[in-house]
């Protein structure tokens, strides 16, 4: 007869009751996520919008008249809880961001768009341009102090400037620092330069590419219906032009951010057909990489001053935003920001909750929406590590392609 000693009852118990332990810390786990999915189906019975969100829940993204319906509906807590399963289910309780640099290179614009205090026209006493000796030593200071892995390259569209300025900058850039990735361009600057050498924008992406632009920021965009981009934007690129040089960039290997800015002057149907216009490009090039709703900033631009918008959309509307971003997206564009910068901190956290995975970007020398008066718009690596960590969510460092270079 076998007679076990002590010691090794005494382990086979510490095992037993290590592997019970284990057990039921799984059990534990799948019984709070069967929970909160009960919660959360029992609310879809009772909304107006349950059909779609329950479809969201099964794969399915909405369509058309699916999205208009999410936006005309006030039932925004019932969106998040969705969109934030959603988002949690592919990423858990993580949010990344980047640590980031704007770069406002010139405020010389000729569009003169009525939702911007930036710009100053050509010859205007406070207008300006950064010469390549200042690109360098800006970019030096925020690498040394900062440890920046991005800048964010993007300014007005001056037409004194040639294609050769944006070469020399990003050589500059990617040969002095060549950790630091360039995020540069919006589709309109793209255009400008075009325009500027007489050439076609497919060519001036090409060239640009080559001399270190890695990503291009989804600036432009607005709204991507022309009827309200002829009240608030008459001398930029149309909705056609900014996806097709869109399309260009992905097709040259060019990932790029989707943007949306709403608040003004747009509708239900003008959203809709933006949320549908870049889910049809991505559906065909698979080049974008984030999408980014952020709230149009009235102060000191010209709209408000004609009394066109008075107020920003607010809290709630952002969170609607961001919601029905991610149903809208889900399974086609991995990213959706939080929107922090028109927005706050504070409504950022809310949105990592409500279907947003990236807190965005730190922003040292930022100017354009700082110009409004808003709100500061300095914002270190610190400063978001501590906003997700308050939140109880983990925090990952990542480059302009959304590579994890650091964990917190």
């Amino acid at each position: 007869m076998y007679v076990l000693s002590t010691r090794k009852i005494i382990q086979i118990g510490i095992i037993c009751r290590c592997k019970l332990i284990f057990i039921f810390k799984g059990l534990n786990t799948i019984w709070r996520k069967h929970s909160q999915l009960s919660q959360l189906t029992s609310q879809l019975h009772h909304s107006e919008i349950g059909d779609i969100l329950e479809n969201s829940l099964s794969g399915k993204r909405p369509e058309f008249e699916d999205c208009k319906r999410l936006l005309d509906s006030n039932d925004v807590h019932v969106m998040g809880l969705v969109a934030g399963y959603l988002t949690r289910k592919k990423f858990g309780r993580r949010s990344s961001f980047v640590n980031n640099m704007i770069l406002n290179y010139t405020n010389v614009c000729v569009t003169d768009c009525k939702f911007c205090a930036f710009y100053r026209p050509p010859g205007h006493e406070e207008s300006y341009t950064v010469t390549l000796d200042q690109i360098e030593s800006r970019v030096k200071a925020a690498w040394e102090m900062f440890g920046i892995t991005q800048v964010m390259f993007q300014g007005g569209h001056n037409p004194s400037l040639n294609i050769e300025y944006f070469e020399e900058a990003f050589k500059l850039i990617r040969k002095k620092f060549p950790s630091v990735g360039v995020h540069g361009l919006s589709a309109s600057e793209i255009d400008m330069i075009s325009k500027v050498e007489h050439t076609n924008t497919k060519e001036v992406l090409s060239r640009l590419k080559e001399a270190g632009m890695q990503s291009i920021p989804g600036a432009g965009a607005e709204i991507l219906v022309d009827e309200v981009k002829k009240i608030i934007s008459p001398k930029k690129i149309s909705s056609d032009t900014w996806l097709r040089i869109m399309g260009e960039a992905h097709g040259l290997g060019i990932p790029a951010s989707a943007t949306m800015m709403y608040g003004h002057v747009e509708t239900i149907d003008n959203i809709a057909e933006h949320f549908m216009k870049i889910t049809r490009l991505q559906e065909k090039t698979n080049g974008f990489m984030a999408f980014i709703p952020w709230s149009f900033e009235p102060n000191n631009t010209l709209m408000q001053k004609q009394e066109t918008v008075q107020y920003p959309a607010g809290g709630t509307q952002l969170l609607k935003m961001i919601a029905i971003s991610r149903m809208m997206y889900d399974g086609l564009i991995p990213h959706i920001q939080s929107s922090w910068l028109t927005n706050g901190v504070a409504m950022a956290q809310m949105a990592l909750q409500y279907g947003a995975d990236d807190f965005g970007g730190t922003l040292l020398g930022e100017e354009v929406v700082s110009c409004t008066g808003s709100r500061s718009t300095e914002l270190t690596g610190a400063k978001i590590i501590q906003a997700v960590k308050q939140i109880g969510y983990e925090v990952e460092e990542r480059d302009n392609f959304y590579n994890v270079v650091k964990t917190y």
